[in-house]
């Protein structure tokens, strides 16, 4: 299928998109406490004893099931032996900004909230192209639309924690902040069976140190954030979405994109065709961290 019948295609959906736009940007967040990610830094090892063993060891992503909405001091570190998926590398940095640059694989993650009509229609265009993307969804989106947890999944996609309201979490109290990662974990596990292995921070791209470690302790051992920004969320249209990520893009690249946005899924064929172009492949980001 071509570039421009598959933007035909998409385009009943672009607009749906823009008439159901839920999602809003995550803009920088420069609070003194942010921290760059530093590649060659050890991920800190969760507190406690051997029920607290490091995620890098062992290929599990969910919790003991408790209630719904249980207090955050009743989810505990990932249970060992529940998913199949591979160990992640033991140097990886609290916050992931990139991965390895020799190679062809970059990741295409998307903050997850939006018309679930564009979603579908982003998520089957991606599969069209081969290409497999990480979906960090927001808990609230994951309420109104519990069905879309299990349709990223059986596209072959990952999915993982965007916070449960999307608000400004960095400038949050300890205690909320805790409530925004857990329940979204929550809903995660819930709908899936499993909190998924990424967190992401909402309306910042680096964390603050109060966040990654309130992440940790919720079972998420490592922050993903990006190092190209599609800034898709000002809106600005589809060939300038298609323009920023394909002008920014290179190897190991996790690039940041948004459902909820019509320009989004009318620039997402022409994106996948560009990197096709240059020997480059979408894959998710455990993918992209352990080939």
């Amino acid at each position: 299928m071509t570039f421009l019948h598959r933007r035909t295609v998409l385009r009943a959906a672009a607009a749906g998109a823009l008439a159901g736009a839920g999602a809003v940007g995550c803009g920088r967040s420069d609070g003194g406490e942010v921290r760059a990610a530093d590649p060659s830094a050890r991920a800190p090892a969760p507190p406690g004893g051997a029920a607290a063993s490091s995620p890098v060891s062992s290929p599990s992503t969910s919790l003991p099931r408790v209630s719904r909405a249980p207090a955050p001091s009743l989810v505990g570190p990932v249970a060992p032996g529940a998913s199949a998926l591979p160990p992640l590398p033991p140097l990886l940095p609290p916050q992931i900004e990139y991965g390895p640059r020799k190679g062809s694989a970059v990741a295409l993650t998307f903050h997850g909230q939006g018309d679930p009509k564009g979603v579908t229609a982003l998520l089957a265009e991606a599969e069209r192209a081969g290409a497999r993307v990480t979906v960090l969804a927001v808990g609230s989106w994951l309420d109104a639309e519990p069905r879309m947890a299990r349709r990223v999944l059986d596209g072959g996609h990952e999915l993982g924690n965007h916070t449960m309201r999307h608000l400004d979490i960095c400038k949050m109290g300890e205690r909320a902040a805790r409530a925004e990662i857990v329940q979204c974990a929550e809903r995660l596990r819930g709908l899936t069976g499993g909190i998924g292995r990424w967190f992401r921070p909402s309306r910042a791209r680096l964390a603050t140190e109060r966040v990654v470690r309130l992440a940790r302790q919720a079972g998420y051992p490592h922050v993903l954030s990006y190092d190209v920004d599609s800034l898709d969320h000002t809106d600005p249209g589809a060939e300038a979405v298609r323009r920023t990520v394909l002008g920014a893009v290179r190897p190991g690249s996790v690039v940041s994109l948004h459902f909820g946005h019509a320009g989004t899924v009318a620039a997402l064929p022409a994106i996948l065709d560009g990197l096709h172009r240059r020997g480059l492949r979408a894959v998710t980001t455990t993918e992209l961290l352990t080939r």
